[in-house]
């Protein structure tokens, strides 16, 4: 599988964006005092072990959430979502044919083990993530050699190897090291979402130190005493699916210096009802950090119902978006047929349409998410969240008009035949695919006349299934790795820079697509904006999904906890989290 493929459908936790209701200092409301705990110990659960923790490898959202606090990149994002220093002294603005950045590091960062840190160790993280081709390699993507590097096939011993030797088949042509403090990046064309992209945190940006990695390549990060990073935690013991402990880094290099001296994450859990129980029984002092802010809609209507606890919810517009897919396109390549195919002309426009529009779209939030965990998606594929949202109600797709949806029917297929015996397939693991599923059918139903299948396919069968076309109708979604349109529309469709096939998941790919694509791609914002919102009106006039929901977190944080929170993409680092008296 290609790295975009592991990264499609990443966002299966929940859907909707909701109002965002903030409790005090990012916590919980009532704290009457402000002096320190004597135990600075921060506990909370995450619902499933971590995949990996290693940057070039790292992919769901828990890696990444977990990862942010052992490891740095030369730039990252604030909580207000800038991008900032990190590892680097300063932003570097690109070169007048915008083709090259040139960072200066810091000279006084430190891994938590004491080694220094320097260029050497960028060139490695960032050779070696391109090479080892991790769901997040292709941020890297804009650098000169990547095309190179990308198609490496060594592993293990032996990819440690050539890049110990700088091996022509692992580096990266456009990353050099004029010194030690030093880092110059060629890009192979301009690409205005290249420092965005590296801001990502917890991935392939992110820096190992090659001298702990090398002890065991592969499994480096699993051990304590190897998992070694710059940031302000450090991994100080792990018993898999059962607990793993963090501690802070003694005399950290960075700002603010953390008040936390140990954080314990519970993976015993893996119900998140239970988790809330416990949390309310004192066993906790957060849940939904660690990528797990998709709080079950019964336990969030209990807790506002409850006057102590509903001071301590908060939910927060996330950077997730769920649609329904066509399989637009039949061939060689692809499995699955069917009437909704680009090449059958209007007939097949008309149908998918047709399907778009019989769908109450504000019905389904407050049948499926009763109001709560998500909104209509009414303004294109990007959230309100992000750069690039068109604005609410821009979205023609999002609207709900059975009559039209019924005379576009007749039209397109008089006799029902084309639309006999579809079946709408989803995966089951996140809680609303089920009913989100009952809810379209009912809604083709009873709106079109038309009789819909559904059928829940296990999460991995599912998404290596969709890719390959297998599927006519299907659930879809997508969760920003940044905040920048590029994300979306390269890894979306097309074939242009992060499609893993022609078109992605639903074949749709075109010439006028792929050509205004490649332009704003290479453009600085703001003025690659209005190309990328025409690039999403290009996927509205020719009817390539069905907008249902943006997505929103649920957040529990105990009032004595000041500094917790989060933002539209990330939890708040560890290192800005104090627990008071209580």
């Amino acid at each position: 599988m290609t790295p975009v493929s592991l990264r499609i459908l990443k966002a299966l936790a929940m859907g909707g964006v909701a109002t965002v209701v903030m409790a005090a200092c990012g916590g919980g409301s009532g704290t009457t005092g402000t002096s320190l705990a004597s135990n600075q110990t921060l506990t909370f659960p995450i619902l499933a072990d971590f995949g990996t923790l290693d940057p070039a490898l790292a992919d769901a959202e828990t890696d990444t959430e977990i990862s942010q606090n052992m490891f740095d990149g030369l730039v990252k994002f604030d909580e207000n979502l800038n991008i900032v220093p990190d590892l680097a002294s300063a932003v570097p603005t690109a070169s007048a044919d915008g083709l090259t950045y040139t960072f200066k590091l810091r000279t006084d960062a430190t891994f938590s083990n004491g080694d220094k840190f320097t260029s050497r160790d960028v060139l490695y993280s960032w050779n070696r993530a391109a090479a080892m081709q991790g769901a997040y390699a292709t941020n890297l993507s804009a650098i000169d050699g990547y095309s190179t590097v990308s198609t490496n096939t060594a592993s293990g011993a032996a990819l440690e190897a050539l890049l110990e030797k700088n091996d022509p088949s692992v580096t990266l042509s456009g990353l050099t090291a004029p010194d030690a403090s030093t880092v110059q990046v060629k890009l192979a064309s301009p690409a205005g979402w290249f420092l965005t992209a590296i801001a990502l945190a917890g991935t392939t940006g992110d820096i190992v130190d090659q001298n702990t990695v090398k002890q065991d390549f592969d499994n480096w990060w699993t051990n304590p005493a190897t998992a070694i990073g710059t940031g302000p935690f450090k991994m100080t013991a792990r018993v898999p699916k059962q607990s793993v402990d963090f501690a802070a880094v003694p005399n950290w290099w960075g700002s603010p210096k953390p008040t936390l001296t140990k954080i314990h994450l519970d993976v015993s859990v893996t119900d998140a009802s239970t988790a809330i129980t416990k949390y309310e029984q004192g066993g906790y002092d957060v849940v939904g950090y660690g990528g797990y802010s998709n709080l079950p809609v019964a336990d969030i209507i209990r807790i506002q119902g409850t006057s102590n606890e509903k001071a301590q919810l908060t939910l927060q517009a996330k950077v997730r978006t769920y649609w329904v897919s066509f399989n637009m396109v039949h061939d060689a390549k692809r499995q699955a047929g069917g009437p909704f195919l680009l090449s059958d002309g209007q007939s097949a426009h008309d149908l998918r349409l047709a399907f778009a529009l019989a769908i109450d779209k504000t019905k389904l939030v407050s049948v499926v998410c009763q109001n709560i965990v998500c909104t209509p998606a009414t303004g294109g594929l990007i959230p309100p969240t992000l750069i690039g949202y068109m604005g609410a109600n821009q979205d023609p797709l999002a609207k709900f008009d059975a009559t039209k949806a019924k005379q576009l029917l007749q039209s397109a297929d008089p006799n029902l035949t084309k639309t006999k015996g579809l079946t709408y397939t989803y995966d089951p693991e996140n809680a609303l695919n089920k009913p989100t599923a009952e809810f379209l059918q009912s809604q083709w139903h009873d709106n079109l006349g038309v009789d819909v299948a559904i059928q829940p396919v296990s999460h991995s069968q599912f998404i290596q299934a969709r890719l390959k076309g297998a599927y006519t109708l299907s659930r879809d979604g997508w969760q920003a790795d940044y905040n920048h349109p590029q994300d979306w529309f390269d890894n979306l469709y097309g074939n242009v820079v992060g499609c893993p096939d022609s078109g992605c998941t639903t074949g749709y790919d075109t010439a006028a697509y792929d050509s205004l694509l490649k332009k704003a791609d290479a453009e600085p914002m703001p003025a690659a904006l209005a190309d990328y919102k025409s690039l999403n009106q290009m996927l509205i006039d020719d009817v390539t999904y069905i907008p249902l929901y943006y997505s929103v977190g649920a957040f529990l944080i105990k009032p004595y906890v000041k500094g917790a929170g989060t933002n539209a993409f990330f939890d708040h680092y560890w290192n800005e989290i104090q627990i008071l008296s209580h």
